[in-house]
């Protein structure tokens, strides 16, 4: 799972065209982190989620300081930093990533993957509730749409014998979080870079999600498939490596509308993978409702057309 996609969307200030080799770096990005749900979900069958997220997350994070630090990036933050990093890995990394993996654990990873992009119209409109953000006809039908596509997917659990209406609940609840966070995010200022501020988040999340997992959840055997093994690897070399590290590459080159196809791509791309990984069978709910939130998506994220 991304560690934070719609919160470092805002990072880009330019509007530049991309080179082909900047959009073929997009596009595999965009498929490490739509088949990574699927794959979160294969794992979730042989580890609890906490202990799950606790591990992906802090092998990530410790290679993520390690590749930082070489590459020159100032890593330590300073003085009252730490209060910023610790105030923004709430909702960001704490809120997101643990709320998020309970979600995925009662649903299909494509009906998750979802779900959790509701975050752009969160954000829009608990930005014209508590930050003073102007509403428009656009995020009016964002609304309209999102809503549609939760609505239709919690009847169809509550219709299935063996649906969990629960796991929506979970959802929203962390694309709230990742949306009170990308606001949150939007007003800091702080001269840490980028780099450092996300890792820093992830780290001390690691130590609440640990304690987090030995409390409530049993110590694991360890005793796993060898497709277990391949999972946890792709979390931590790929989801939380790779992919990020071509993400901050990309960051502030990425134009916005190139930003949003790329977001809106991915819920589309975790639940046609799904079929192949996990076995997960679409019905026609989870189709119709991937496209109301690409729709939505659309409407917040794509700039509008300038008039003459």
């Amino acid at each position: 799972m991304q560690i934070n996609a719609g919160c470092k969307r805002l990072l880009v200030p330019h509007p530049t065209m991309l080179s082909r080799k900047q959009l073929l770096a997009l596009v595999v990005l965009t498929l490490m982190w739509g088949v990574n749900w699927p794959i979160m979900k294969l794992s979730l069958r042989e580890l609890s989620p906490l202990f799950f997220r606790a591990s992906t997350m802090t092998l990530g994070a410790a290679w993520l300081f390690m590749f930082f630090k070489n590459r020159g990036v100032r890593m330590w933050p300073s003085g009252t930093e730490w209060r910023s990093v610790a105030f923004l890995a709430v909702p960001n990394m704490l809120g997101w990533h643990t709320i998020s993996i309970f979600g995925l654990k009662e649903l299909s990873s494509g009906r998750a993957a979802v779900l959790g992009f509701t975050m752009p119209i969160w954000t829009v409109l608990l930005g014209a509730a508590f930050f003073g953000q102007k509403l428009n006809r656009r995020v009016v039908w964002a609304t309209l749409a999102v809503g549609t596509a939760i609505a239709l997917l919690l009847a169809h659990e509550l219709q299935n014998l063996a649906g969990k209406p629960q796991g929506v609940l979970w959802m929203e609840l962390a694309a709230l979080s990742w949306a009170l966070g990308t606001l949150l995010m939007r007003r800091a200022t702080l001269t840490l870079p980028t780099e450092a501020l996300v890792v820093w988040m992830m780290l001390l999340t690691c130590g609440c999600v640990w304690i987090l997992a030995f409390t409530f959840e049993p110590i694991p055997s360890l005793q796993f498939t060898p497709w277990m093994w391949g999972c946890l690897a792709y979390g931590v070399l790929i989801n939380y490596g790779v992919a990020q590290i071509i993400w901050f590459g990309l960051a502030r080159d990425l134009p916005p509308a190139t930003s949003a196809m790329s977001v809106m791509a991915i819920p589309l791309i975790g639940t046609l993978s799904a079929t192949f990984i996990v076995g997960e069978w679409p019905h026609w709910q989870d189709f119709v409702a991937v496209a109301l939130v690409m729709v939505a998506i659309a409407a917040v994220l794509l700039p509008a057309k300038k008039t003459a």
